[in-house]
């Protein structure tokens, strides 16, 4: 579809949940507003996942406040497929202006006159703001420790749909997110020998004492934290909702037969090296875990809520051989992997975006999704006003707080003072004496528009 030459108040790039729920507020407002997707809505929900994938929390929280899973238990846990369907539906809910099949290649501000040029693969869009709704998932990052080996197949977890897509033989899986562990868990009850080389994280219980942990990070505030914790940047977060949600246990995951290895440091002449900090890195999964346990426990009793006790939860399995005894060097050859799974995130790409709103790593500068470029809004990054900003319910809540900051800024652009008004109003009455009443019409769609 054609969008040549046209004229819009606010542009949305990206249609996923971010852009969706721009459009929706926005909507609301009232504000004249276009999304383009280069893709379909949701895409990447529906194509750059793997096949099993659901939701890492249950369907009561991840979703926005207007519209529930149609035919999906509140505690249950979404599948790609239906979370994708879900933010369709939410779409046509309330007609949003969604354009798919356009990508957006370059964001310029004007030199002479307000706002900004867009160049789409459809023709040239001049826009007054710029929301950049594309999300913190535009590019799988492979490390540079990668190996260059023809003998071994390499994919990040982005390109991983199911274990019958890999060669026979041993899988080294390189992260243990809530991504690399999942991935590395269904590898490993398909029959394959998994190797899963853990750093630091985060390991949250999936749920205690009859609740889920999202329930718990939301009555503890966790989820409006407003800054990553010193020391914790990296740290990623292991938890599941495969298999109608458990939570992460590395040792029992090493009980069942998978390895467990440190750091994935190197790679020389088929020889992976791992750094010595397996036991330090699933001790401190366990310190998050059992500080989770005690902040529920404390809440409890403060609160004087009848939930039952859960003392197994504390339990812990006995150290695995794999982590007294850590594999500290690993000839993939001699031990069969023919595979490596690269679960080691994603950075953003904003190389389209040519606006003065970037650091010198490239990363955007922004107070709670509004940039230091004026007009240019970002949403759906992780941490963009708090814990829970990259979340589906997280995002909603952004999205209404930058659609408000945009109509601010319309209501101060439509200022005239009494002098202006005063001429408006002389020629809007010359204009109704001298022109045909067609041309009147004419007149008045074009102020109206």
């Amino acid at each position: 579809m054609t969008v040549e030459k046209i004229e819009i108040d606010t542009l949305v790039v990206g249609a996923g949940q971010a852009g969706v729920a721009m459009s929706e507020h926005l909507s609301k407002l009232g504000v004249p507003h276009l999304v383009l997707e280069r893709n379909r809505i949701a895409e990447r929900w529906r194509t750059g996942r793997w096949d099993s994938l659901v939701a890492n929390g249950p369907a009561w929280h991840d979703r926005f406040p207007g519209l529930e899973f149609d035919g999906l238990d509140p505690d249950a846990f979404a599948g790609k497929e239906q979370v994708a369907d879900y933010f369709e539906a939410y779409a046509e809910k309330f007609n949003a202006p969604i354009r798919t099949g356009v990508e957006v290649t370059k964001v310029e501000r004007n030199a002479d006159r307000p706002g900004f040029t867009v160049e789409t693969s459809e023709g040239v869009i001049q826009a007054n703001q710029v929301v950049v709704a594309t999300g913190p998932f535009q590019r799988p990052v492979i490390p540079a420790i990668a190996p260059e080996s023809a003998t071994i197949s390499q994919i990040h977890s982005a390109e991983y749909r199911n274990p019958q897509q890999l060669p026979e033989g041993a899988v080294l899986v390189v992260g243990a997110g809530s991504s690399g562990v999942q991935i590395a868990d269904e590898l490993q009850r398909s029959g394959k020998q998994v190797y899963l080389s853990v750093g630091a994280h985060d390991r949250p219980p999936r749920a205690y004492r009859n609740r889920d942990f999202c329930w718990w990070l939301g009555v503890l505030g966790e989820w409006d934290a407003e800054g990553v914790q010193p020391g914790k940047e990296h740290v990623t977060i292991a938890v599941s909702g495969a298999r109608g949600g458990h939570t992460v246990d590395f040792r029992r995951l090493a009980h069942q037969g998978m390895t467990l290895v440190g750091l994935t440091q190197s790679f020389n002449d088929g020889v992976v090296t791992f750094e010595a900090n397996l036991a330090d890195n699933i001790a401190r999964g366990d310190e998050n875990y059992l500080a989770l346990l005690d902040a529920a426990d404390a809440y409890i009793a403060r609160n004087g809520l009848d939930l039952p006790e859960e003392p197994q939860a504390r339990e812990m399995l006995p150290d695995p051989q794999c982590v007294t005894h850590p594999i500290l060097e690993l000839d993939l050859a001699k031990v069969g992997v023919t595979s490596i799974i690269w679960a080691t995130g994603y950075a953003v790409d904003y190389n389209w975006l040519n606006v003065n709103t970037f650091d010198a790593k490239g990363k955007p500068q922004h107070q709670r999704g509004v940039s230091r470029e004026p007009g240019v809004y970002f949403l759906g990054l992780p941490w963009l006003s708090r814990r829970g900003s990259a979340f589906i319910w997280g995002v909603w809540h952004d999205a209404k707080h930058i659609a408000d900051h945009i109509v601010k800024q319309r209501s101060y652009l439509a200022y005239r003072d009494p002098s202006q008004r005063q001429a408006e109003a002389d020629r809007k009455a010359s204009s109704d004496e001298t022109c045909p009443e067609s041309n009147v019409q004419s007149v008045r769609m074009m102020e109206a528009i």
